[in-house]
């Protein structure tokens, strides 16, 4: 029977048949290599495919010229050489049934002078990005001529490459800089009135048309309202969306709204937990009724429910749920055979977007194998060898997911966990009202592993002997840690660590001051619960920067926080001693420019300064390991099996992962735990 499912409807765009509603809209991972789409780039959206998605988009945003340099591993949509890796990647996604397209640009002053050619960053008139830091240099009539063609030759090489169709961007790039007031001061053919403002993009559309023919798919991802008193107003957005539509030249229009120069104002566009879901989707809808053309849109639509509701209700026709399929790709398919439950859930954490801007690369912050696809699988394979009895100690995020790993490889499992529930430090994030989504991380692991019939034991603090009593072939040692206080010269004693804070078995005091050494989101959300309760907070960290470990969609929110309750921020200085003085506690901070210190009395101090392993048990069983817990590093990048001996006579192997090593994140943790158990 066909399902009645509004989500697992075809939908007609031009004259390709989608297969359903789910879509992942346009966005760069990071995957490129020397700017082109090649194995990596090309296996990240064949996962989408395979697990059932009818769109994929990428690329955003494909560059159109050299003054466009990349500014978090953009594709060069500009050079010849795009072409055959755009063909693989369209043969690669059309193999398993869904349709791809990819977004071009030029990012205009989005992006930094001082980066690949060197060459000047160009926009409608000298207004500084604060994001990106360049002051452009207003375009000039060779500029115009030489980018409008550049947008042509962009579409014909993605035409050529065998791709479904393009989007064209404007959304905080150069074609919307002319649109925007804000953005826009010329007082010639391309400033002013409504319709010059359109000038250049109507100029882009129509050398596109011209170039690709009329039936090639050709659609926009633009901003319909910048929802900022100085930029586009909601009534020149739909008037935008009007006239683009009219010229019969776009297929559809994937909505965006807000602007994009600052962080927080990103954070308003792609908000993050703790936000209303889906907060612009009605606007969306709104945006649909006007322009009377197939719509688009994604902006924390991270569950099933949202989506369906979204098509039911005619506010969108293909729904994105982009980081969703960063978390899970294989929604569709698991929708279609009704294991929606099944999904793995996006929690909003932000690590993926935040990670490209830092580190250069899109990752989830619990799918490990999202960017790994070449080693890592999204869907475990049962072992081909003999069922093993694995024993894992620790139920947070490492061994969670070390016991769900295994118990996919199809082995017979135990989990032994001190605490009455699991979690640990996932746990303990989750205590913020407004990140307890990240329970998620938690809840989706547990119910895998009922599923999978692991067998989990709370109020066990294991021992050495109650390891051994289960007669394991492999024993994974994920205790964790616990919080870091030998950092200072004296004084540990007296001070209040953030667990304590975030769990609720202290409460803040009146006058706080908190050090902060790490500068993640342990110190930070801490800080937040403290100046929320009314508390005067003090907020000292040994960097040059508040936050340093925090991306940009998380740090408004903190920033948001520490304004609106007068926190007073302290940078450089250090924590070396505290000691009690009268009814307080006075902390003495060390600058190292200055080589001076200084005494700040408060009633409580609270330290963050990450974990220290808790290995007493790993090191108990050590000597019984068949490895000597000793690991093949090799083999363990490559997803191989670990087959180290150094103990002949030990009857089990041996590992520890996760904080039981050393002092990391929650993606690093559950990274661990599938890169050992699926070689298990």
């Amino acid at each position: 029977m066909a399902s009645t499912d509004p989500l697992l409807q075809p939908f007609q765009l031009r004259h390709l048949t989608l297969r359903n509603r789910f879509m992942s809209t346009s966005h760069e991972p990071a995957y490129t290599d020397d700017g082109l789409p090649k194995a990596r780039y090309r296996l990240y959206h064949a996962e989408k495919a395979k697990g059932g998605i009818a769109l994929t988009q990428f690329g955003g945003s494909c560059i159109v010229a050299e003054d466009s340099p990349p500014a978090f591993g953009n594709i060069h949509v500009y050079r010849d050489e795009v072409v055959p890796w755009l063909r693989e990647l369209s043969d690669a996604v059309h193999g398993h049934g869904a349709a791809l397209m990819c977004q071009i640009t030029h990012l205009g002053r989005r992006t930094a002078w001082n980066t690949g050619d060197w060459l000047p960053v160009i926009a409608a008139s000298p207004i500084r990005e604060p994001a990106h830091r360049a002051i452009p240099k207003p375009m000039e009539d060779w500029d115009f001529e030489r980018v409008i063609k550049a947008y042509a030759d962009a579409a014909e090489r993605c035409k050529e490459g065998g791709l479904d169709g393009i989007e064209i961007e404007a959304y905080g790039h150069l074609l919307d800089h002319f649109w925007s007031p804000a953005t826009n001061k010329r007082n010639d053919d391309y400033g002013g009135s409504l319709e010059n403002r359109m000038r250049l993009f109507m100029q882009v559309l129509d050398a596109i048309r011209e170039r690709v023919g009329p039936d090639y798919i050709v659609g926009t991802r633009m901003v319909c309202d910048e929802d900022w008193d100085r930029g586009l107003s909601k009534e020149d957005g739909l008037e935008i969306t009007r006239r683009v539509v009219a010229t019969g030249k776009i297929d559809f229009v994937s909505v965006i709204r807000g602007h994009i120069e600052s962080d927080e104002a990103l954070s308003h566009v792609i908000p993050n937990m703790g936000t209303p879901s889906a907060p612009h989707l009605d606007f969306a809808g709104e945006v649909r009724a006007v322009a009377k053309v197939a719509t688009f849109h994604a902006a924390r639509i991270q569950d099933v429910a949202t989506a369906r509701h979204a098509v039911a209700e005619g506010k969108l026709d293909m729904v994105g749920m982009t980081r969703a399929h960063i978390a899970d790709p294989h929604i569709a398919a698991k929708v279609a055979r009704g294991e929606e439950a099944r999904i793995r859930p996006c929690v909003g954490a932000g690590y993926c977007i935040d990670r490209i801007y830092g580190e250069g690369e899109a990752l989830c912050i619990h799918n490990p194998a999202t960017g790994r696809e070449a080693v890592i699988p999204h869907a475990v394979a049962k072992s081909e060898g003999p069922r093993k009895r694995i024993v894992v100690v620790g139920g947070g995020p490492a061994g969670l997911e070390a016991a769900r790993v295994s118990g996919e490889r199809g082995h017979d499992v135990v989990l032994m966990e001190a605490a009455p529930e699991a979690g640990g430090q996932v746990r303990l994030a989750a205590c913020l009202k407004r990140r307890q989504e990240m329970i998620g991380i938690v809840d989706w692991r547990l119910e895998e592993c009922g599923r999978l019939g692991v067998d989990i034991r709370f109020n066990v603090f294991a021992e050495a002997d109650d390891v051994l009593a289960e007669s394991p072939d492999i024993v994974v040692i994920a205790t964790g840690g616990l919080p870091n206080d030998t950092i200072l010269d004296e004084g540990a004693d007296l001070v209040t660590s953030t667990w304590d804070i975030l769990s609720g078995e202290a409460k803040p005091g009146e006058r706080v001051l908190l050090f902060d050494e790490i500068g993640n989101h342990a110190g930070l959300q801490t800080a937040e619960m403290i100046a929320r309760s009314g508390a005067r907070l003090d907020y000292v960290t040994p960097d040059r920067m508040v936050a340093a470990e925090i991306g940009g969609t998380n740090h408004p929110v903190y920033m948001k926080a520490f304004e609106e309750t007068g926190v007073t921020l302290t940078l450089n200085k250090r924590l070396t001693k505290v000691r009690r003085e009268g009814n307080g506690l006075a902390a003495t901070l060390y600058s190292e420019y200055a080589k001076e210190t200084e005494e700040r009395i408060a009633d409580q101090i609270v330290m963050e300064a990450g974990t220290l392993a808790l290995d007493d048990l790993y090191f108990a069983l050590k000597p019984a390991s068949s490895n000597g817990g000793a690991v093949d590093q090799k083999a363990l990048v490559l997803g191989q099996p670990q087959r180290m001996t150094r103990n002949p006579q030990g009857t089990f192997q041996l590992f520890r992962i996760g904080d039981a090593v050393q002092s990391r994140n929650i993606h690093a943790a559950i990274y661990d735990g599938i890169r050992y158990a699926m070689a298990f």
